[in-house]
């Protein structure tokens, strides 16, 4: 069985919300389960038991603060992350005395929601510290999600934070041909409203940066997209001891 990470239920009634965090986390390594509303998320904390909430404060049947403050005193200690658009400091004192154990105010960065939610499931101790994220490689290509380091046949890669989502999704796609829509939802939020020009740019830094440590391992599918594969120089006769 394919081994998953952490099980987060992502609670909110905004579809686009919930669509875009269940994507955006699984790509982060996470088993996202969603529930729509407090009934859905009752039933859903009771069923799937996950490791930690992402819940919205405003529900189409209650509210988030009093759901957490009901689980508490059933004794349910899931840990539990709000998300919400009340940026009050008064809003953020209720959600940590009502059982929360963070809050994330809308709009926010996945980058930001997924470091608070580990460092919660580390204080916690539901993410054992040998489940830390394992480096990627690829030929002579290694990223390492923890230091956020890269290195290419042994020296290292400086990239900025796009060029390195980048690198790192293509390296969970190897020998894929990714269109340009493909990427730009991936690599790029979804408050981006520009065109897929903005992926030729950064496949076009990523390459130069690559480049002075061995062959060329981003390949152009004309009309498609994009694939990270090591090309195979061709046998040649003389190679094979053929005259």
């Amino acid at each position: 069985m394919e081994e998953t990470g952490p099980r987060l239920l992502v609670v909110d009634d905004e579809p686009n919300i919930v669509d875009m965090l269940r994507m955006a986390l699984r790509f982060h390594g996470f088993d996202v389960v969603t529930a729509r509303s407090g009934r859905q998320a009752m039933a859903a904390v009771a069923a799937r038991r996950p490791d930690l909430l992402v819940l919205d404060i405003m529900l189409p049947d209650g509210d988030g603060l009093e759901l957490c403050r009901q689980w508490r005193e059933q004794g349910v200690d899931v840990p539990v992350v709000f998300l919400t658009a009340r940026d009050r400091h008064t809003d953020k004192i209720a959600g940590l005395t009502y059982g929360g154990d963070d809050y994330v105010t809308k709009p926010f960065s996945i980058d930001e929601l997924v470091a608070r939610i580990r460092a919660v499931l580390r204080r916690t101790r539901r993410e054992p510290p040998a489940a830390c994220t394992p480096a990627l490689t690829f030929a002579d290509v290694r990223l390492d999600e923890d230091t956020h380091g890269v290195t290419r046949a042994g020296q290292p890669v400086e990239l900025a934070p796009t060029e390195f989502k980048l690198l790192r999704y293509l390296m969970t796609n190897p020998n894929k041909v990714l269109s340009r829509e493909q990427i730009l939802d991936a690599v790029w939020s979804e408050d981006y409203r520009g065109g897929t020009t903005v992926v030729d740019q950064y496949v076009s830094y990523l390459r130069r940066k690559l480049a002075p440590y061995g062959p060329p391992l981003i390949h152009t599918q004309r009309g498609f997209g994009y694939a990270l594969r090591e090309d195979i120089p061709p046998v040649r006769q003389s190679d094979t001891g053929e005259a």
